[in-house]
């Protein structure tokens, strides 16, 4: 193999799946790599997909073009550990979803009109479901207006693609006034429960309840078309860096954070707020 990067997607593709079949091979491939199976490699294909998302969000070509990569290899991993069980290689991957895609577009390898956004929408979302029909006719998928939803996407995410298809059918708050009182009937059952549960907490009630605040939050951003992942990323980041500010004005008094009082600390968020409220009205 050369340093010199491919030109064609062929060969280039090809010395990768090169180097996933050495990687695994019972006779001189990598320790590591021979032990992992299917779920101990699922955790790092999310978390690849999260570093693409991440690459695009900061704008960043090169670290796009590396996380891409990564993601690549973890299809490729998988498809060589099917491949290994007699179940499907790469070729059929690849194939499966290039057939899929044709499918998907009448309007463009078809004889179907074009189509609008909105159309293609539509279209896409009736397509799938005639899909996921023939699945449970032959005995492979199960049936319901929630089927297909993913347990493995993240947790507020699938909150919000459950009830997107509930709504669907009918099963929906008129509009986002209901839902946030739906929220503040969810938070007094949690004010009870925490009020019940000062002297012998029941963490798995707790637990319940926290967990219907949460669904509702995400019921809520879904009505204000808004993605409930991206809000609470929006809300990480803001905390990480009003929290870098008080550290700061901490270190400036010369403390650390735990050695200053919740007063202190919290002036400094207040500062932190009010500077970025300034920057952002400029």
């Amino acid at each position: 193999m050369t340093d010199a990067p491919p030109r064609d997607p062929a060969t280039a593709l090809e010395a990768l799946l090169t180097v996933m079949a050495r990687l695994r091979a019972p006779d001189g491939g990598c320790p590591w790599d021979l032990e992992q199976d299917f779920a101990s490699i699922a955790p790092y294909t999310i978390e690849e997909a999260y570093e693409v998302e991440d690459a695009i969000r900061r704008g960043d070509p090169a670290a796009l073009l590396d996380e891409l990569g990564d993601l690549l290899f973890q299809v490729v991993y998988h498809a060589r550990m099917a491949e290994e069980r007699g179940w499907f290689g790469f070729a059929e991957v690849a194939a499966a979803i290039t057939a899929k895609m044709i499918r998907r577009h009448p309007h463009v390898f078809g004889a179907d009109k074009a189509r609008t956004t909105e159309e293609q929408t539509i279209a896409w979302e009736a397509q799938k479901q005639a899909e996921r029909e023939q699945a449970v006719r032959v005995g492979r998928a199960e049936t319901g207006a929630l089927a297909g939803v993913a347990p493995g996407l993240p947790a507020l995410a699938r909150a919000a693609k459950l009830t997107r298809r509930a709504a669907r059918v009918g099963f929906d708050w008129p509009d986002a006034a209901a839902v946030l009182d739906k929220l503040e009937e969810e938070a007094e059952e949690l004010r009870a429960e925490l009020s019940t549960a000062a002297q012998a907490p029941d963490r798995g009630r707790l637990a319940d309840e926290v967990g219907d605040l949460l669904f509702v939050l995400a019921n809520l951003a879904r009505k204000l078309e808004l993605d409930p992942e991206e809000c609470l990323r929006g809300a990480n980041a803001k905390f990480t860096r009003r929290f870098g500010f008080v550290e700061q004005a901490m270190a400036e008094q010369g403390k650390a954070p735990a050695d200053a009082t919740l007063a202190e600390m919290e002036t400094a968020w207040q500062a932190a707020k009010r500077a970025e409220n300034a920057k952002n009205d400029l």
